[in-house]
Order: structure tokens, then sequence, then C-alpha cells
């Protein structure tokens, strides 16, 4: 594909060059595994600090997989002869993944990453030269149209996913193609749309390197490449999120002013999803002067769907600013320039009121209820990846409570999630506790305030017994009115079952 300014990309169009390519890359052991094996865990980790001397330092030999590191990572020049050992070099330089590179060398064409799959597949992230993000390079080029690798925020998506079977999937601005090929383990049909047509280039060569069923790739923003009258069972995006003056960089700037992409996408992704379908999204937003940021982010919801929102960071202007000047490699040039674009930044958000800006989450569940349930909290401690699951068992939690009044709640039956410990904390040698925290291990790993009676519910709840007969039991221990423990303790069981600490029994 032809785009100035950045190299030529491999023909996307010879599935058998990229087959055989991906079994030589195999028959060498470059996979994640075989990397970390061969590079040891000190360089390994380097490499995602963007520092490369270990790497070269630990691939001074002249064996296969030495050789594909220095080619693809490290994107050496190296002898045509060492390449032809181990790659069908002459097909790979035709079909444009390897180029003549000075007298008797080749280079790579595109960075090839060894990318670990959940169930331990072998897959490989192509992205454009020095942008596999967390790679050898960095960022190599502030070119518009640059196409970037695996970076945080991708692994983040791909583990908040829920992954149970559908027939259809949309990875809407697919890039590199991380998310597509994480639904093809899933999905039946796999649509992949990109307003870079290099992305969806790239994206098809990941795909097929992957050894993975191709998609549906297509062009346009946001849900334009969509028709009208099409459905699916998941949407997932890692959008060009970043709240910036402009659009420099097609990955990161939406071009939209302030957080009106990331608004639109969650709007407008009502519309597209089937019953019981999910939609799931990073997105930044604004944190305006004078207005509550979690009101801004239900006004976004659309009709029909049930949203869990998180917010995981919040940066104020000046740190979000170098953020991402920095990460297109600004702070690396002219001083002069370089404070002008940090002053074109300033004055956008202060004429916006923006006094910070939100990082996080957002999961929709096309349910169709009458009354749609959306919680937006902020949860910035770490949580267990891949969160699939968690996210799912989230919103059949809130089917149950939304289906049981208090007193059907009191019938119902519970269990104790698995990972769930009780922390008593108050003064040395006391003789009760200040108060109880429960908290997770495993999930979200949430930590909340319980009293004696949430902490004694809980601590009994194995699925045998109605919540109210639990409740009558603590009664008596207790000495209290049965009917008064039964009338005020609902409340806390719903929070504890939204939270996750306690489970439905059906």
């Amino acid at each position: 594909m032809s785009n100035p300014g950045l190299p030529p990309l491999p023909s996307s169009d010879r599935p058998d060059t990229a087959a055989r390519l991906r079994d030589a890359l195999l028959e060498a052991s470059f996979t994640a595994d075989g990397l970390l094996e061969l590079l040891g865990a000190p360089a390994y980790a380097a490499l995602a600090r963007s520092e490369t001397v270990p790497a070269f330092r630990a691939t001074r030999g002249d064996g296969p997989l030495e050789t594909l590191v220095r080619l693809f990572l490290l994107q050496q020049p190296v002898p045509y002869a060492r390449v032809a050992d181990v790659l069908p070099a002459d097909a790979c330089l035709e079909d444009g993944w390897l180029t003549r590179a000075g007298t008797g060398d080749v280079a790579a064409t595109v960075d090839v990453r060894p990318y670990g799959g959940p169930a331990d597949e072998d897959w490989f992230i192509v992205s454009d030269l020095g942008c596999a993000v967390g790679g050898a390079g960095g960022v190599g080029s502030a070119h518009e149209g640059v196409v970037l690798g695996v970076g945080g925020a991708s692994t983040t998506l791909a583990g908040i996913t829920v992954r149970t079977p559908v027939a259809s999937a949309l990875d809407l601005g697919t890039g590199s193609g991380i998310q597509a090929l994480h639904a093809t383990r899933h999905a039946t049909r796999v649509t992949a749309t990109d307003v870079n047509p290099r992305a969806l280039h790239i994206a098809a060569l990941t795909l097929a390197l992957s050894g993975v069923p191709a998609a549906d790739l297509r062009e346009g923003s946001l849900f334009e490449p969509v028709r009208a009258d099409e459905k699916y069972d998941l949407i997932v995006s890692n959008p060009p999120f970043v709240i910036s003056p402009g659009a420099r960089l097609t990955y990161r700037d939406g071009g939209m002013g302030g957080d009106d992409l990331c608004r639109t996408l969650v709007q407008e992704a009502g519309e597209r999803l089937g019953d019981g379908g999910f939609a799931q999204f990073l997105a930044n937003w604004q944190h305006v002067e004078g207005e509550d940021w979690q009101d801004r982010l239900r006004s976004w919801v659309p009709r029909g769907c049930d949203a869990w929102i998180v917010q995981r960071e919040v940066q104020d202007v000046n740190q979000y600013t170098e953020l991402w000047l920095r990460d297109a490699g600004d702070h690396r040039g002219d001083t002069a320039e370089y404070r002008a674009r940090y002053d074109a930044w300033l004055d956008e958000f202060e004429a916006r009121g923006v006094k910070a800006v939100g990082f996080g989450w957002i999961t929709l569940r096309r349910s169709g209820g009458d009354r749609p349930s959306v919680t937006v909290e902020e949860w910035s401690h770490p949580v267990e990846q891949p969160l699939g699951d968690t996210v799912r068992a989230h919103f059949e939690r809130l089917d149950h409570l939304r289906a049981h009044d208090d007193a059907a709640l009191l019938e119902a039956r519970f269990r104790l999630a698995a990972g769930v410990v009780q922390e008593q904390v108050g003064l040395p040698g006391a003789e009760d506790p200040e108060h109880v925290v429960l908290r997770q291990n495993r999930g979200m790993r949430r930590a909340t305030r319980v009293d004696t009676v949430g902490a004694g519910f809980a601590g009994v709840s194995d699925g045998t017994m109605s919540a109210g007969r639990i409740l009558d039991a603590i009664a008596q221990l207790l000495g209290e009115d049965p009917v008064l423990l039964r009338d005020r303790t609902p409340s806390q069981i719903r929070l504890l079952v939204e939270q996750g600490f306690l489970e439905p029994v059906k």
C-alpha cells in the first residue's frame, strides 16, 4: 500500500507466503516463550522499556532465533545468507516482508512481534517499524498514518472483554488487529473497521501471520462502515480517545472536540447491539469545572442498555498534556515548538473549563429493560486480568437483583464468592474490632466495610439456606428483633451481591 512518508507494506493477498513465514517463525521458536528463554527475564523486560542493549548482547550468536530477533525486533540489517537459512527469504523479498539493505543484507519492512494468546496460541502482531509499543523502538514515526502494535491499552481491553461464544463481533478502530485477533477465537463472524487504510492492511497481515480466519475489513470512521440493519453480539473498541487540540496522529487523535468522539461512540453503540450483546470500550473523559464527572458519563449511556463504567485513573491537564506530547516524541524536538504545543493543549482545556481527564473502561449490555442499571465508579487499585468473566458475572448479578424485590431476595440463597477473606480492624488487644472488612482476592479485588450482621451473613452463606433463614438465626444470636433485622438488611445484601462478594444460587 502506498503511503507517502511511510515504507511500503508486505502484500496482504499472498496467504501462501504468510503461512510459510509463520511456519518458519514457529520452527525457530520465535514465540513469546522462546524469546523469554533466549533473552532472559531482565533483557526481555528491558525491551518493554525500549532499552535494546541487553537484547543486543543476548543475540550475539548466529542461531536462527538470534537472527530473527535482530531482524524483526531490533530491526537491524542481517546477512541474506543467515536469513535464508531460517526463512523463505526470496518469497519474503518478493512479497515485501523483507527488503534489500546494502550489499548482501536484508531488513524487515514491518515489526513482527510474538504475542501469546489466552489459550497459549502463538500469534504475531504486525506494526510499522519502531512502533511495536513497549518494544525496541518505541513510537518511531510521527507520521499521521503510522500504525502501532500492542500497548497497555490494547492488552487491557483484550483482558476485560467478555469471551462468550457469539455469532458476530465488531472491532471498531482495529489498528494492528489485536482485538479482531482475539475475537476470532469465539466469534463466528468478525468485522474490523478503521479510518486508516494502512491499519486495515496491517490488521490483515496480523491475522494471516497468526494463522486465524480473515476478518471482514471495512474502511471508515466510527460506525459509518456498518449498515443500519447490522447488529453485533460484541462490539469492542480501543478508539483514538486522546483529548487533543487537533488530529495529528490517526491512532490516538479522533479529530472531534473534547471527549465528543468517545461520547458519540458510546451513544451510537446501543443501536448496533443485538439483544444481550456487549459493547466494551476504553475511553477518556473530561472533568469539567462545576460538573459531576459521573453525571457526565451517565448521560452518554444509550437507552435500553445497562452500563458499568470504571474510572481507573485521573490526570490533571498538565500531566495529561505532557504524557501525550512525550508519546509523540515532541519533548525531543525543538524547545520552542514543544512549548507552543503545550500552550495549545492548555488553551484548549481552559476554553472548555476542563481541569482534569479521566481514563477507564465502559461496558454496555443491551438489556432492553425498562429500568436500566448504570453503575459509574472509581477504582484505581490493581485487578485480576483477564477480567471478562467478572464483567459478565456483574451483569448477571444485576439481572438477579432487578428481578427480586426485598421479599423475594430474602427467599433467595447466596454463596460467598471464591477468594473472599475477612479482615478485622481495631486497636491491638481490643475486645471487639472497630470495623470488619471483606476483601476479594480475585476479580476486581474490592474491599468493603460491613457490620456484624453483614459479616455473619457472608460467613455462613454457602447456598444451602435462604437469606431470610440466615437473618433469623443471626437475630436470635444477637438478641435482636428478627422482623426489624429482615427490614434493614436487604440493602446490605444487595450491595454485597452487586459488588461480587455474594453470588446468587439458582
